[in-house]
């Protein structure tokens, strides 16, 4: 049963060592993130489950030990999913991020697995998924890794849409309202095209947190390189 979750994005640039003299751009980012583990560790789960964007879904899960590395964008930094475990798996970029943030708060709370899920998964494969994650223990914690859309300005990875701040607008509400029929309920072909990237990794949150009564707040919300950065926690 799912008994709390983190929902955090995945931009590179949270790693200061990436963002380099930009690193304070997502300092209220970083804390926020770092509120919303302690969150997790309060919660006393059996089992993390760490879910976020990546290029193709069904790759099976992670184990604990798997490995990431910053040195594709130039840095020369490896982390490890939860403790040193014996596993040659490789970790998207997404739980990279999600790895060096469990690094950074020290986390030692309970055993680690990954997963990554690609964008394209339907909503309700999506929900199943997030089901049988729920099953996985008693108490399970899920730490969700993604961004909203990447069009708010005109520099924006995705240049500027009028529809991505309407969209990262009911997001923001939606998590910070654990809003499990909100976050089931969005657009997949919008989106798709606003390349918000947590789509799908939301949608396994609400798979997870179907009757479990979790209410939701929202610790940060912004979008400091025209792309949206939400940070909330569901208990």
């Amino acid at each position: 049963m799912l008994v709390a979750a983190a929902v955090c994005p995945c931009p590179p640039l949270l790693v200061p060592e990436v963002a380099a003299g930009a690193a304070p751009e997502l300092d209220a980012a970083r804390a926020a993130c770092t509120d919303a583990l302690g969150l997790l560790a309060a919660a006393r789960p059996e089992l993390l489950v760490v879910v976020g964007p990546a290029e193709q879904s069904g790759r099976g899960v992670l184990p604990e030990g798997s490995r990431g590395s910053f040195r594709g964008f130039g840095v020369d930094l490896d982390v490890r999913l939860g403790r040193d475990a014996d596993s040659r798996r490789e970790l998207p970029v997404s739980l990279a991020v999600a790895a060096w943030l469990l690094e950074r708060t020290g986390w030692s709370d309970a055993p680690i697995e990954g997963l990554g899920v690609g964008e394209p998964l339907e909503p309700e494969r999506c929900i199943q998924t997030g089901r049988d994650i729920a099953d996985r223990a008693e108490r399970v914690a899920m730490l969700v890794m993604g961004d909203a859309s990447a069009c708010r300005t005109l520099k924006a990875p995705g240049y500027l849409d009028e529809r991505a701040a309407p969209f990262d607008a009911e997001v923001a509400r939606a998590l910070g309202a654990a809003d499990v029929a909100a976050l089931r309920a969005l657009d997949t072909e919008l989106a798709y095209e606003l390349k918000a990237s947590g789509r799908a990794p939301w949608q396994v949150l609400a798979g997870a947190a179907e009757g479990a009564g979790l209410g939701g707040s929202l610790l940060y919300e912004g979008a400091p390189y025209g792309v949206g950065y939400m940070v909330a926690t569901w208990s």
